[in-house]
């Protein structure tokens, strides 16, 4: 089996953290979150892997390499425009001449994906789709399987007058190569929309195939600060990298000081630095090189690479881009979200909810009420 993992999102949602940088490289747990796709193949042998390109593509690229590193080949596929979910893997025609897996680079899960193998096999289908069962469907695609698996009915996003079922198309498939006909080379064209209703009404060989499991399709901000409160949880199962110290996990060359105050589930990444009188709490994330100052106090936040939080800073329920450095006495409160490479000024406050873009200065003493999205400074 080959597989083939969608990497050409360009994260709207996401923004500001995917101002600069493509969906699927968002870090996860100081890893970007295709990489756990990636480990996910593996288990299940799959080695042979093609990547679609499209919005920031030299990233990916320059992360992975050529897979060798997480024992994968991988082959890359570009788009010059975004094709759709299948218009994208139709661009990846002349690699799929066998049974082949679809999934997504920016969602996170810990499927038994080979399960979902065996069933496509066992109904000799055409597609089987991936689904599970959510509480909340609405932000999804519904799908009504027969008792065979025979899928009987799709619909996208419904209302709740409209939900029959509680399964949702998590966008993995399983496929055989023959399908790609079903596809218009050079054309938008979409797997859920277009692509499988054409399918269930010709009659063709469709499944669904129900998996448990931790699924998380990262759409918005507010889902990549749940699945770390997930992953600490231990709801999710995959690999952290560091030692476990009771509920912290600490990365390697990690420094916490004696005088300083550490509580878990909560992760140090690898090189960070807390100096002494500063505050870990619960459900904090700290990416890799990250530093923690003198009575700083940190709580239900999760920071991207090589931020400092400046002696006394307190940061609440906030999500850091990379390289952000918040100042002595400055706030940062819940649902910000601040850009890549930002500084917020010596006791200035960014008020719940604002988002700041990337490359942005608040100035010292500054309170900040609104998202700041043009302007490169604020005074």
């Amino acid at each position: 089996m080959k597989a083939v993992v969608m990497a050409g999102g360009e994260g709207t949602r996401l923004r500001p953290l995917t101002c600069n940088l493509p969906k699927p490289m968002v870090p996860v747990m100081n890893k970007p979150v295709m990489e756990y796709a990636l480990r996910l193949l593996r288990e299940i042998g799959i080695t042979e892997i093609a990547v679609t390109l499209q919005y920031l593509p030299e990233h990916i690229k320059a992360y992975f390499g050529d897979g060798s590193e997480w024992g994968v080949n991988l082959h890359y596929y570009e788009e010059e425009t975004a094709l759709g979910t299948a218009g994208s893997v139709k661009n990846a025609e002349d690699f799929l001449d066998e049974t082949f897996i679809v999934v997504s680079g920016d969602a996170l899960t810990d499927f038994a994906l080979g399960e979902a193998v065996e069933f496509h096999r066992s109904r000799k289908a055409l597609a089987t789709l991936v689904l599970t069962r959510v509480e909340s469907p609405l932000e999804y695609g519904l799908v009504l399987t027969e008792p065979s698996g025979a899928v009987a009915r799709f619909l996208e996003k419904p209302s709740w007058g409209e939900v029959f079922s509680d399964t949702v198309n998590t966008g993995i498939y399983i496929l055989e190569p023959e399908i790609l006909q079903y596809i218009p080379p050079d054309t938008v064209f979409d797997f859920s929309r277009e692509l499988f209703p054409k399918l269930l009404r010709d009659k063709q060989g469709i499944f669904g195939c129900v998996l448990s499991g931790y699924w998380c399709d990262i759409g918005n901000c507010d889902m990549y600060y749940q699945v770390h409160l997930d992953i600490l949880d231990g709801k999710v199962k995959i690999e952290i990298d560091g030692s476990r110290q009771g509920l912290v996990w600490i990365g390697s060359g990690a420094f916490v000081s004696p005088e300083a105050v550490v509580q878990g589930p909560s992760y140090i990444g690898p090189g960070s630095e807390i100096r002494p009188g500063a505050f870990l709490g619960p459900y904090s994330v700290l990416g890799e090189g990250c530093l923690v100052d003198r009575g700083a106090s940190v709580k239900r936040t999760i920071t991207g690479k090589g931020c400092y939080l400046g002696p006394q800073a307190e940061v609440r329920g906030a999500i850091l881009g990379r390289g952000v450095n918040i100042q002595t006495k400055a706030g940062v409160f819940e649902g910000a979200v601040i850009g890549d490479h930002s500084k917020v000024g010596a006791q200035a406050m960014v008020k719940p909810g604002v988002k700041i873009w990337p490359h942005k200065h608040i100035e010292e003493g500054r309170s900040v009420l609104e998202s700041v999205v043009w302007s490169g400074r604020v005074t």
